[in-house]
């Protein structure tokens, strides 16, 4: 699977902005990802192994919240995308 890294975690992936994985699973994936580019690690998953309540991810443009989380299945060819979510800024007065 090819996984889409966003610009703010390129600086842990060899600046890159896709990198090809291994795995049958988005969990699989992410758990090869990780180990090829350990300081991703932290940003993406919790001290408990949880992926992070911010991080989103995509399976072709599809939410694995709605399909199967992490344990979503995962083929040749699919795109996984890690989209932060953003949070802040203020309101015009």
């Amino acid at each position: 699977m090819k996984i889409h890294i966003p610009t703010p975690l390129r600086q842990y992936a060899d600046k890159k902005p896709a990198l090809t994985v291994d795995g049958s699973t988005v969990a699989e994936g992410l758990q090869n990802l990780t180990a090829q580019h350990p300081e991703l690690k932290k940003h993406l998953f919790t001290d408990q192994g949880k992926l992070r309540a911010f991080v989103n991810v995509y399976v072709n443009d599809e939410d694995i919240r709605y399909l199967k989380n992490v344990e979503t299945v995962v083929r040749d060819g699919d795109e996984v995308a890690i989209v932060p979510s953003i949070a802040g800024g203020s309101c015009p007065k």
